[in-house]
């Protein structure tokens, strides 16, 4: 793909972000995935708009891909967003199966607006017992049962 193309989406990504700060939909944060050349899904921020600490801009253009295409699996999807992804859509991109993220902003850049995601990335590296929202661990054995249902499901649909 041209440098122009990935300018493109990428401006469009910006857009998104600036548009929803205009309108006062969310935050400053938008994301676009492409695929084949197509322009598969976009999100922007909607925390605060839908009451959802989930709706950030890249979660919200993987659900449009996903439904646009019919699938959960985006392989050979790109992502275009405004901002280098937090720890949680970064998560959900790899559980997407994006194959490239291109980002304008940095982490640094969010925090510099109060937006800091490095006390999250903190927390993943602490054991469980350890974190900030405590962790305990209880009826695993029960737990368990679905688990090997699931192994030995011939029904199931990996992912």
């Amino acid at each position: 793909m041209e440098q122009a193309q990935h300018q493109q989406y990428m401006r469009r990504a910006i857009e998104l972000s600036r548009t929803n700060v205009a309108t006062g939909t969310g935050g400053p944060f938008g994301a676009v995935i492409v695929k084949g050349g197509m322009v598969i899904g976009e999100g922007a921020n909607q925390v605060t708009a839908r009451n959802d600490p989930t709706a950030h801009a890249e979660v919200e253009a993987i659900r449009a891909a996903c439904a646009h295409i019919g699938n959960f699996d985006l392989s050979g999807a790109v992502i275009y967003t405004s901002c280098e992804p937090c720890p949680m859509c970064l998560a959900a991109i790899y559980w997407a199966r994006l194959e490239r993220i291109y980002f304008a902003n940095t982490k640094v850049d969010a925090a510099a607006i109060n937006f800091d995601d490095d006390f999250i990335y903190r927390e993943f590296a602490k054991a469980p017992a350890a974190r900030t929202i405590p962790m305990t661990q209880l009826m695993r054995d029960e737990a368990m049962q679905a688990f090997k249902e699931w192994g030995s499901s011939t029904g199931k649909i990996p992912y």
